[in-house]
């Protein structure tokens, strides 16, 4: 097939233009490399990969290559909360803007497949897990744009869209802004975290399973569509607390505490229940612990403080 993916030299379209180019698709991929990444360079032996350096927002641009799309990722966003707050007007142009506009010139038959995220659940309810039924309530203007953007695309045709759970791993466009790969790096780097209300919980995923999943949704378009799935590690409902204990088992120096005072910025505190994805055949299969060992491995690499989001 020929996939269109904006902002494909991202953290999780570094992993996924890769993964499509191994199945023998052909992927043009528009990206503004913002972050200076190199990210795709190893893919540019394929001549079954196109890349244009170009803004996912520009009408142009973007019109000009889902012509020839059977399939759409649109992957350009500013992802997380922080980012968003400190440019709202560029949050709302990416992350919404520009999904809708590829709504406005895409053809009825070309699929849209969109990863949003599952903090539009915001804050849920004790022992009570998050499904698809799940009432979306986001904090953060992320959130809420993510979750109007999704809204947008399921009111139409021949779109799927994926609410990931927080993402770890490595990839060739690192972050160190997301949760596990954050306190994994202290840990590495630093030997300790202070942590502020350690009780919230969340879901996680492996950004390798994330393109796994794509591709399960791609092969399996015409029974999935139209519908929303979370994807996650189903055993990997964790509070804080108990991550930096996963992470203390394999960096035994690692020293976490309480802080008496303040609170979590981030106020998101849910479960979520991955039944539904996982009753179409998929289910996440890189364990919260290897991912772990992985980022230990990936940190005597990385030392810098460029690989975030803000």
């Amino acid at each position: 097939m020929k996939i269109l993916v904006t902002g494909g030299a991202g953290y999780i379209g570094s992993i996924l233009v890769p993964h499509l180019l191994h199945n023998g698709h052909e992927v043009t991929v528009i990206d503004n490399f913002m972050y200076g990444q190199t990210s795709l360079l190893d893919c540019c032996y394929n001549p079954k990969l196109k890349i244009v350096r170009g803004d996912a927002r520009d009408e142009r641009l973007v019109a000009e290559h889902l012509k020839s799309a059977d399939v759409i990722f649109p992957l350009a966003c500013l992802t997380g909360a922080p980012i968003c707050d400190k440019d709202p007007l560029a949050a709302r142009s990416v992350n919404l803007n520009a999904v809708t506009m590829i709504l406005k010139f895409r053809s009825r038959e070309q699929w849209i497949l969109f990863p949003t995220t599952n903090s539009g659940y915001g804050v849920g309810q004790s022992g009570i897990y998050c499904t698809e039924e799940t009432p979306l309530a986001p904090l953060s203007l992320y959130g809420r744009l993510k979750v109007e953007a999704e809204a947008a695309l399921l009111d139409s045709v021949n779109a799927i869209t994926l609410r990931l759970a927080t993402v770890f791993g490595i990839s060739p466009r690192m972050r160190l802004d997301l949760l596990v790969n954050d306190f994994t790096y202290r840990a590495v780097t630093d030997g300790y975290v202070i942590l502020f209300e350690s009780h919230f919980r969340r879901n996680y995923i492996h950004v390798r399973d994330v393109a796994r999943a794509f591709t399960h949704c791609l092969d399996r378009f015409e029974t999935m569509k139209g519908q929303p799935y979370n994807v996650g590690l189903s055993d990997a409902n964790l509070s804080k607390r108990e991550l930096c204990e996963e992470i203390k088992k394999q960096a035994p120096r690692f020293y976490f505490v309480e802080s008496a005072i303040g609170t979590d910025p981030d106020q998101r505190n849910y479960i979520v229940s991955n039944e539904k994805v996982e009753r179409t055949g998929f289910k996440a299969s890189i364990s919260l612990q290897a991912g772990i060992a992985e980022l230990i491995r990936g940190y005597q690499v990385l030392r810098r403080s460029a690989y975030s989001n803000v």
